[in-house]
């Protein structure tokens, strides 16, 4: 499994192309030659890179859902709408489909966040927002997700 690390601030140019910064480059080595899946986040307006190692991972946990069932049917459909096969290019550019750009809103300044296996990519300002945002209840929420001793992994 591939885990990146920081957060990194880099400008898109009129065509929805954005140069991916060296450190996170460096990070991705493994995965260049593979591609990359692009789609839209499920909880925020902003998009997801995913290594194709990481999406093929994802897609046979997908793949066993049961396709006779309406729900798993709907949320196969909603979950892969507009996703699209991407490359990071020979000068280090990724180039985000108008599609993509549109439903996240990215304009000139943004933010690519390490979220562990997968890069989320943000227009500048809804980053800055969400994180705002979830400045205040953040603490109770590492409580919850983090604080329990369900696994004994010794997490604290």
């Amino acid at each position: 499994m591939n885990s990146f690390i920081g957060t990194y601030e880099c400008k898109a140019d009129a065509k929805g192309r954005l140069m991916i910064p060296a450190a996170l480059k460096k990070q991705m080595s493994a995965a260049l030659q593979d591609g990359f899946v692009l789609k839209r986040a499920v909880f925020q307006s902003c998009l997801e890179l995913y290594p194709m190692s990481e999406w093929n991972v994802l897609m046979a946990k997908i793949n066993k859902l049961n396709r006779f069932k309406k729900k798993n049917n709907d949320f196969i459909r909603r979950f892969t709408a507009g996703v699209k096969i991407v490359e990071v290019d020979s000068a280090g550019r990724l180039l985000i489909p108008k599609d993509l750009v549109g439903f996240s809103g990215i304009s000139k300044e943004v933010v690519l966040a390490s979220a562990v296996n997968i890069v989320e990519i943000w227009d500048k300002e809804k980053y800055e927002q969400a994180i705002d945002d979830a400045a205040s209840d953040f603490a109770d929420l590492a409580e919850e997700v983090m604080g329990q001793e369900d696994e004994g992994d010794g997490i604290s």
